[in-house]
């Protein structure tokens, strides 16, 4: 629904990540809201570590226990996900289900999160891929076409009547004027109200300078592999602390996102060569179904089946936040004295995608409050 007429608001939303982009199109939908984004980067850009959305893994996993807020965003999100597979939305094709193989080098918490999954089961040891497994568990999932489902979400917003500009903020007080400062032309009618999904750039954006945000990197290889449609992964404690994991997650497009590393505070905006190869390693060690099945007919594959399917390889900073997510509302003063509503929405760390719509409908809820 466009968003039209004399009582709609106008609203100014920074940042395109998966987390800004949904937003902007949960507000713009409701046709109260007349949304204008603001983001230095978009979808439609060349894959960057500035850009974390494009490098995302995404499937839906249920890993939080001590986050309520994000426990709740998970559920609700994969819902929805699950309503777009069913009900064959656009974005069904950009949706994938699949068997889930999770693998634990310690026991697993009791409940566990995973539980929600209905058809979850253990697998039986035998079956383990490795003999420091601790539990494995077996369920069916969705992952997510993150390239062209972020330029869904994109395009789905600008269809609905909202505006896009492209801009670097360098201080909150900036988004109390008008976007179309970052255009480069003199202020018009400002925002009456402000929602921040700045990810990572919350730690050093002026007038919030979010110091319990921090980088956790991910690298990963994209594989051309469109005979895989399960996904395994592996992680253990000791090997998230010295910062590696290892996941291999199919995508409708026939792409499988191998990864991984889970690096804290590591800043470092390009591709490890040492890491590379220790992840194709792993793939052929946990997961030889990677390689193509002409290969494996004949004989046991090796990383060099691998190389010949790498498309490309990235890396991207997970905007993780000490005291998790961060969605709730204050205020800001404009250089006239205007006080305007804010709204944050961010700190989602590896769960951006999985949490998207849940996040969205509290950041709605909590606009709606004011300006409604």
């Amino acid at each position: 629904m466009s968003a039209t007429g004399q009582n709609v608001k106008r609203v100014t939303v920074m940042g395109a990540g998966v987390i800004g982009l949904t937003t902007a199109v949960k507000l713009q939908e409701t046709g109260r809201y007349a949304v204008t984004i603001v983001s230095e980067i978009l979808p439609t850009d060349p894959p960057s570590a500035r850009y974390t959305s494009q490098w995302a893994g995404a499937h839906h996993l249920f890993f939080t226990t001590d986050d309520p807020t994000l426990q709740e965003a998970e559920q609700e999100t994969f819902m929805i996900f699950k309503h777009m597979v069913e009900t064959g939305t656009e974005a069904a094709a950009l949706l994938k289900t699949i068997k889930v193989y999770q693998y634990f080098k310690e026991p697993r918490p009791s409940p566990d999160p995973l539980d929600f999954f209905p058809d979850i089961k253990p697998i039986a040891e035998d079956k383990f891929p490795s003999p420091d497994i601790a539990a494995g568990l077996e369920f069916t999932s969705i992952s997510i076409d993150v390239p062209r489902y972020l330029n869904y979400l994109l395009s789905r917003f600008l269809s609905k009547g909202g505006q896009v500009v492209r801009g670097h903020v360098q201080h909150t007080q900036q988004l109390t004027e008008s976007p179309s400062i970052f255009a480069g032309r003199k202020p018009e009618a400002a925002p009456d109200a402000i929602l921040l999904c700045p990810g990572l750039a919350a730690r050093s954006l002026g007038g919030l300078e979010d110091q319990n945000m921090f980088p956790v990197r991910g690298q990963v290889l994209r594989l051309n592999a469109p005979w895989v449609d399960s996904c395994l992964s592996v992680a253990g404690e000791k090997d998230i602390a010295q910062g590696r994991i290892f996941y291999a997650i199919p995508r409708s497009s026939g792409l499988v996102v191998v990864g991984g590393t889970y690096g804290i505070n590591d800043w470092l905006p390009v591709t490890r060569d040492e890491t590379a190869e220790r992840i194709l390693q792993e793939a052929i060690d946990f997961f030889p179904e990677l390689a193509p099945p002409e290969i494996r007919a004949e004989r046991a594959p090796t990383v060099e089946d691998l190389r010949s399917l790498i498309i490309e390889e990235g890396c991207g900073f997970r905007p993780a936040r000490k005291g998790g997510v961060r969605i709730e509302r204050s205020s800001v003063d404009s250089s006239d004295g205007k006080t305007i509503p804010i709204v944050y929405n961010y700190g989602h760390g590896g769960w951006g995608f999985q949490s998207s719509w849940g996040s969205a409908n509290k950041a709605l809820a909590l606009l709606d409050e004011v300006l409604v």
